[in-house]
């Protein structure tokens, strides 16, 4: 899989931007603030429906227009698929995938399937756990695009059993009585479960797919003795042996219907969930100790890397070949994690480039030469 053509219309600091890539190395090279991550975050937009720097939709539109359109020309197995992208504000986004309108625009993920690394990924080793709950989730959307619904129903039925939560909460404080009806908390219990189960399965099966390769990208990158692993950790007791397929669902919903009896009283006097897989964590350890912490600079980037590349594996095996972007990381890389890297990447069917300085990227990753500055991309 690569992308062919990219066509940016009012998104971030572009009027109108076309660019045409091919497969392989493909190197944007530019000073610092001329657009060279606009152009691989509208790539992400694409696989995605996020962006992996900012929470909304807002700051994608270029400033004083209403709306922005990305289009994305997509090459799979010899076959060419446009996708269009429509992004409104305040408003519904709208999506054509082949030209066709689609009714929901999560209904053209999976038409591209890529795997971006970015500074802002070191927040995945130093930040919250919802970033690492985010990098979780976004795997499994772009393996199983169905995930997405799972997601979107977990966080609908969360938001209106903490709207309940906090209703009878601002009641009791205020001395009321109306607003303080809990009747209704044992349905947004089970559906809660339901979709929380779904989700915690599909984590725990990522998790044990992707530990292998995570320990094995972090030993690649770093040349480091100390082994990286991820364990998936559980806001609320899941039996430690799960059986296949449905059961184990069940199992896990079971449970969490157990921990949301045993939270009741301390949620409803704080007017919040405290149980679900909004509250898990992906537990990550250099060694015998939490690579939050305790990981230097270097072995925070070499981990962070280690997790997409993980990802990007993890795709591999499921049969597709990913896009990978690098954006500005070679510069925060000393010379032998520069050239590890690139040995393990330069075979990607197409790898997406940002640098600012030539000098930066390895030559068996010099291929194609793109100058981005000026609002415009050129073919150097």
């Amino acid at each position: 899989m690569y992308v062919r053509g990219l066509e940016l219309v009012d998104f971030r600091s572009y009027e109108r931007v076309v660019v045409e890539f091919g497969p392989g190395a493909c190197v944007l090279v530019g000073p610092n603030g001329v657009g060279k991550t606009n152009l691989v975050e509208a790539l992400a937009y694409v696989a995605s429906l996020e962006s992996h720097r900012v929470a909304t939709d807002a700051p994608l539109v270029r400033f004083g227009t209403a709306r922005a359109v990305v289009r994305c020309a997509i090459v799979h197995e010899e076959r060419e698929l446009l996708v269009e992208l429509s992004i409104e504000p305040g408003k519904a986004n709208k999506a054509r995938l082949g030209r066709s309108p689609v009714s929901r625009t999560r209904d053209i993920l999976g038409a591209l399937k890529l795997v971006l690394f970015a500074p802002e990924d070191l927040s995945l080793i130093r930040g919250d756990p919802g970033e690492r709950r985010r990098f979780l989730d976004e795997l499994l959307v772009t393996r199983q695009p169905r995930f997405a619904g799972v997601r979107s129903d977990y966080d609908r039925v969360l938001k209106q059993r903490n709207a309940l939560l906090r209703s009878a909460y601002l009641a009791r404080k205020t001395g009321g009585s109306r607003g303080g009806d809990l009747s209704t908390l044992d349905v947004w219990d089970t559906h809660l479960a339901q979709h929380g189960a779904q989700l915690v399965r599909a984590r725990l099966d990522l998790v044990a797919a992707l530990a292998p390769h995570v320990a094995k990208a972090y030993a690649a990158v770093s040349a480091s003795r100390s082994e990286a692993r991820i364990a998936y950790s559980p806001s609320f007791p899941v039996p430690a042996e799960l059986p296949a397929g449905g059961d184990g669902q069940a199992a896990i919903e079971q449970a969490l219907l157990a921990a949301l009896g045993e939270a009741r009283k301390q949620e409803v006097e704080r007017g919040v969930t405290l149980v679900g897989p909004h509250r898990d964590e992906l537990t990550l350890t250099l060694g015998d100790l939490p690579a939050k912490g305790y990981a230097s600079h270097g072995e925070s980037w070499s981990y962070a890397l280690a997790l997409r590349l993980a990802a990007y594996d993890l795709l591999r095996d499921d049969g597709v070949e990913p896009v990978l972007v690098l954006d500005d990381v070679f510069a925060e890389l000393d010379v032998g994690r520069r050239e590890r890297l690139a040995e393990l990447v330069s075979g990607a069917s197409q790898v997406i480039v940002t640098c600012a300085v030539d000098d930066d990227v390895p030559r068996s990753l010099r291929g194609a030469r793109y100058e981005v500055g000026g609002g415009d991309v050129r073919r150097g």
